[in-house]
C-alpha cells in the first residue's frame, strides 16, 4: 500500500523494489483499483502492460493480472507469437487489459499517426503499465513510445493556454527492480541518470522501500575462482595456426586472440577488406574470427567442444565449394586451399590434445564442483547457469548430459537460448521457450543453462542457485540475475578464472548497485520544485532532440536516390550482382530478386540449421554465389512464387564512386519499390500455358 498509495492518487511513478517482492502484484492491484474508479465516475477505463520480452507477456498473462482480474475484467495477451485472428485495434476496442510487447504497441501508434487505420492512439488509454522500465532510454521501444507521451503532454500545455481541451494520456506506472546507474563513475552523475529516467517516465516520483529483512533475503554469493591454466597446447596450437594466417595476410594484429578486442579487430578487417576487394585477406579475417571463437569456447568449455566447432565449420565451408552443380564446381582459390589444407595438417594434433583431461580449463572443474555441491547439499535443487553464447549454452548443456556424475546426483538439465536467427546455432522457437521454461517450473528439469533472454523477469519461486559462468555484464544484469534465484535460501555464485578480469568487473557492479541505492534516496528526498524543474528540463531536452532526429531523417530522406543508383557484387569474389533497379520489396521488408538474369548466377542449397513456416511467406533454401560459394539470402516461398531474398551483409554495395557494406537493408538509404505479385504471377502463368502447349 506504501508504494501504491500516489498510483492510487492518480500519480504517475516508478516502482522500485527487489526482485521477487512482488512489483507485478502492486500492478495488478492499482490495475483492479483505477478500473473500479473509472468505473464509478461511469468513464471508460483501460489498461495496456508492457513487457519487453515474448516470455514474459504469457508469464504476467497466467500468474498475476489474468489470475487475479479475469474473473471481472477481459484481458488479452498479444506478442511475436501469438497468432490471433482480429487485428490490434479490435483487441483495444474489445478488452479491458491487454498484455502485450512494447513493439506491438509502437508499431500500432506508428500507424495510427500516419492515419492508418489499423493504428491506435495513446488516449485510447487510461492506465500504462511498463514493466522493466528501466529501458525507457535513447533508442529503446519504451523511449518511442514515451517520447509520443511527452509530445503531446507538451501539446496539451499549449492547448490549455489556448483555453482549448487537452488530449487525454494514461496514467504512468513504471516497475523496475534495478534502473541502474548508466555507467556513471560518481553519485552526481548517478542522480542524474534516475532522474533521466524519471523524466523519461513523466514520473512524479520513484517509489522505493529499504527493507531491513529484505537484506537478509539476498542470496547468499560467492565467488569461486578456478586457477589460471598451467598450461594450454591446445589453445597454443590454435594460436600457432591464427599467427600462420596472419602471416599469409600480412596482418598485425593489436590485441590478444581470443578476447572481444580481436574480435572487433578482426571484424572490422574483413569489412575493409571486402570493400577493397581484397579477397586474401577477407576470407583470412573470416577464418580468424572462427579460430577466436574457438579459443574462446577452449578457455570456457572442453576442448572437444571448440574442436567440434572449428571441424564443422571447415567441413560447410568445403561443401559449399565442392557441391558440383549443374555447371561444374565452384572455384576454389589458392588462399581458401592454403587455409583448408592449415586446418587439416593441424587436426591429427588438436584431436590428440582434446583427449588429455589434464589440459582442460579449470573454470569447468571449479563448475562441476558447485553444480555438485548444490545438488548434494540440497534436498531439491533447481538452479540456472548463465553464460555468454548459445554455443556455450548449447555445449555446457551436452557437457552436463555426457558426464554420469551429474546423472548419479538427479541433474536433470536443459538449456534455454533467444529467438532471433543471427548466429551459427539454430534459434529456439517461442513453443520451445515455454516448454523448457514450464518443465523447469514443475520440476521435469531442474537445472538450466541460459543465455541473458532469462535474466530479467522469469520468475521461478523454486529457483534456489543462480550460478553465472564466465559472465560479467552491468549491475542491473547483475541484480536482475541474481534476482532468479527466489527460493529463501537461495545462492549466487560467479564461477571465473583468476586474471581474466570477470571477478574485478564484478566487484565494480556491486559498488554501482551502492550507488544507485543512494541516488535514489537522494531523488526522493528532493525538493518538488527542484524536482519538477530538472524533470521538465530532461523532457523538453528529448522532444528537442528527437525533433533533430526527425529533421535528420527527413534530409536523409530527401537523399532517398533511385535504386539505379547501386549495384551490388559478391562479398567474397566481387563477382557482379545485379543493379538495384531489379530489387523489389515483400511486406516492406523482404527485399527479392526475380529477374531471369539474376537466376542464372546463384545456385540453391537446403538451409541446414532453418526451416520455420511463416506468415504467407516460408523460407528453406540458401542461395550462394555460383562462382565462390558465398551464401547471398534465401529462397522465400511468397504466395507459392518463388522468390530469392538477398541478406544485404553477403554484399558490397557500389554507391555512385564508392563502395561500402551494410549489415541491415535499412542502412541504405534508397527507396525499392513493392514487389508486384500480380503481374509476377501472370509472367509465371502464361509461362506454363506456353508449356501446356509444347506438350498438347
Amino acid at each position: 500500500m506504501e508504494v501504491a498509495e500516489p498510483a492510487l492518487n492518480e500519480k504517475n511513478i516508478i516502482i522500485c523494489l527487489p526482485t521477487g517482492s512482488g512489483k507485478t502484484r502492486v500492478a495488478v492491484y492499482i490495475t483492479k483499483k483505477h478500473l473500479e474508479r473509472k468505473k464509478q465516475m461511469g468513464q471508460p477505463g483501460k489498461v495496456v502492460v508492457l513487457v519487453n520480452k515474448v516470455p514474459l507477456v504469457e508469464q504476467h498473462y497466467k500468474a498475476e493480472f489474468g489470475r487475479f482480474l479475469k474473473h471481472e475484467y477481459s484481458l488479452e495477451r498479444v506478442s511475436g507469437a501469438s497468432q490471433l485472428k482480429i487485428s490490434f485495434p479490435q483487441i483495444i476496442e474489445q478488452n479491458d487489459i491487454i498484455i502485450c510487447t512494447a513493439q506491438i504497441l509502437e508499431n500500432s501508434l506508428a500507424k495510427g499517426k500516419n492515419g492508418d487505420e489499423d493504428g491506435i492512439k495513446l488516449s485510447q488509454f487510461t492506465l500504462m503499465v511498463i514493466d522493466e522500465c528501466h529501458h525507457t532510454k535513447k533508442g529503446g521501444v519504451y523511449n518511442h513510445i514515451m517520447i509520443r507521451y511527452l509530445k503531446q503532454k507538451h501539446r496539451n500545455h499549449l492547448l490549455k493556454k489556448q483555453d482549448k481541451n487537452p488530449v487525454p494520456l494514461p496514467q504512468i506506472l513504471g516497475l523496475t527492480a534495478s534502473p541502474g546507474v548508466g555507467g556513471a563513475m560518481s553519485q552526481e552523475r548517478a542522480e542524474e541518470h534516475i532522474l533521466q529516467i524519471c523524466a523519461n517516465l513523466d514520473a512524479s516520483t520513484i517509489k522505493t522501500k529499504t527493507f531491513e529483512e529484505e537484506e537478509a533475503k539476498t542470496p547468499y554469493k560467492r565467488i569461486a575462482k578456478a586457477q589460471e591454466r598451467k598450461e594450454d597446447p591446445f589453445g597454443d596450437v590454435l594460436k600457432k595456426i591464427m599467427d600462420e594466417i596472419h602471416n599469409h595476410a600480412e596482418l598485425k594484429p593489436l590485441c590478444e586472440p581470443g578476447t572481444q578486442n580481436y574480435e572487433q579487430w578482426v571484424v572490422q578487417k574483413e569489412q575493409n577488406a571486402a570493400k577493397e576487394e581484397n579477397q586474401k585477406v577477407r576470407v583470412c579475417a573470416e577464418h580468424l574470427r572462427q579460430y577466436n571463437e574457438a579459443l574462446h569456447q577452449s578457455n570456457t568449455i572442453r576442448m572437444s567442444d571448440a574442436f567440434r566447432f572449428l571441424d564443422k565449420y571447415h567441413n560447410e565451408e568445403l561443401k559449399t565449394k565442392s557441391s558440383p552443380d549443374e555447371e561444374g564446381t565452384v572455384t576454389i582459390t589458392d588462399t581458401e586451399r592454403f587455409l583448408f589444407t592449415l586446418f587439416k595438417d593441424n587436426k591429427a594434433k588438436l584431436q590428440e590434445l582434446m583427449g588429455k583431461p589434464q589440459y582442460e580449463n579449470n573454470s569447468l572443474a571449479q563448475l562441476k564442483t558447485n553444480i555438485l555441491k548444490e545438488f548434494t547439499t540440497r534436498e531439491k535443487a533447481r538452479g540456472i547457469i548463465f553464460t555468454r553464447t548459445r554455443l556455450s549454452a548449447i555445449a555446457l548443456c551436452q557437457w552436463i548430459q555426457e558426464n554420469p556424475k551429474f546423472d548419479e546426483v538427479g541433474v536433470s538439465a536443459s538449456y534455454l537460448i533467444g529467438g532471433g536467427d543471427q548466429s551459427v546455432v539454430k534459434p529456439m522457437t517461442a513453443a520451445e521457450q515455454k516448454d523448457v521454461l514450464n518443465k523447469f517450473r514443475d520440476g521435469q528439469i531442474n537445472l538450466l543453462i541460459a543465455t541473458t533472454v532469462a535474466e530479467e523477469g522469469l520468475d521461478i519461486a523454486e529457483c534456489n542457485f543462480v550460478i553465472r559462468y564466465c559472465l560479467v555484464t552491468n549491475e542491473i544484469a547483475m541484480i536482475q540475475a541474481r534476482g532468479r534465484g527466489r527460493a529463501e535460501d537461495s545462492s549466487y555464485t560467479l564461477v571465473a578464472e583468476s586474471g581474466s578480469g570477470v571477478a574485478e568487473r564484478e566487484s565494480v557492479n556491486e559498488y554501482r548497485e551502492k550507488m544507485m541505492s543512494r541516488a535514489i534516496a537522494k531523488v526522493c528526498k528532493m525538493n518538488p520544485a527542484n524536482y519538477e524543474k530538472k524533470i521538465r528540463e530532461f523532457q523538453m531536452q528529448a522532444i528537442m532532440e528527437e525533433k533533430v532526429k526527425i529533421k535528420k531523417k527527413q534530409q536523409k530522406g530527401m537523399m532517398k536516390e533511385p535504386p539505379s543508383k547501386i549495384s551490388l557484387s559478391c562479398r567474397q569474389c566481387s563477382v557482379f550482382v545485379c543493379s538495384g533497379e531489379d530489387i523489389e520489396k515483400i511486406e516492406n521488408m523482404h527485399h527479392v530478386n526475380v529477374t531471369e538474369q539474376f537466376s542464372k548466377l546463384f545456385t540453391t542449397r537446403e538451409n541446414t540449421s532453418l526451416q520455420k513456416r511463416l506468415l504467407d511467406y516460408e523460407t528453406n533454401g540458401v542461395i550462394a554465389c555460383k562462382n565462390c560459394g558465398q551464401q547471398w539470402g534465401s529462397m522465400m516461398l511468397y504466395k507459392s512464387i518463388e522468390c530469392p531474398c538477398l541478406h544485404i551483409k553477403n554484399f558490397v554495395v557500389t554507391y555512385g564512386s564508392k563502395k561500402k557494406t551494410f549489415s541491415k537493408w535499412s542502412e541504405l538509404p534508397i527507396k525499392f519499390p513493392a514487389f508486384d505479385y500480380t503481374q509476377h504471377a501472370d509472367l509465371l502463368a502464361e509461362d506454363s500455358e506456353e508449356e501446356d502447349m509444347d506438350t498438347d
